[in-house]
């Protein structure tokens, strides 16, 4: 049975990582003054949420706005689930990724509370292997700055970010490893997954 689990992510990893290169390919229309400026939108707007004195709760529903309307959820939403994404049905992957997004915005948007009273500045922005990464500084009170890093694309015919590295931690490989685990818990019941994801975060 371990050795079955323990290969299934090893598969699974394989598979998402096919998925992260082919996904990783810009648009002509994307270049790196444009990756930028999605960057500087969404990085003002989420200065606007941390610093607006909302309760954790709206915070939340404002971090899920931004998500849904910067992020490629769906493409992040499959890599999350891996290998298992071929075997959910339509219906499934719709409500996994709806359980997905709110499970992002919480888990994340616990992280960026941690912000309040500092802010998130867009510094540098240069093409990565097919894509293009945007460095941001996040400065907190009484803290050292750090890099928050956001990797764009427009493969999926818009141009979004598919991923953000904060403090070397990488968004993608992080959830592929965490929603595995979470599936080998419900013996990869997806049903179950996605019930547990909608009151996680």
């Amino acid at each position: 049975m371990a050795n079955d689990i323990s290969r299934r992510h090893m598969i699974a990893g394989m598979a998402s990582g096919v998925a992260f290169v082919t996904l990783a390919q810009p648009a002509a229309a994307l270049d790196v003054n444009t990756a930028r400026k999605l960057i500087d939108s969404l990085v003002a707007e989420i200065n606007r949420i941390i610093n607006s004195g909302e309760s954790q709760q709206q915070m939340f529903v404002d971090f899920e706005k931004v998500f849904v309307k910067y992020s490629d959820v769906a493409v992040i939403a499959r890599s999350a689930l891996g290998v298992a994404a071929r075997s959910a049905t339509p219906a499934q992957m719709q409500a996994f990724t709806q359980a997905f997004q709110g499970y992002i915005s919480r888990k994340y948007g616990r992280r960026f509370r941690e912000f309040i009273g500092g802010k998130i500045e867009v510094t540098d922005a240069h093409p990565v292997n097919g894509f293009y990464e945007v460095v941001s500084t996040a400065t907190l009170r009484g803290e050292a700055p750090f890099d928050l890093r956001w990797d764009v694309s427009s493969k999926s015919g818009r141009d979004l970010f598919f991923n953000i590295i904060i403090e070397g931690v990488n968004l993608l490989a992080t959830e592929r490893t965490e929603i595995g685990a979470m599936l080998d818990n419900h013996h990869g019941d997806i049903n179950a997954l996605i019930a547990e994801l909608k009151v996680s975060g």
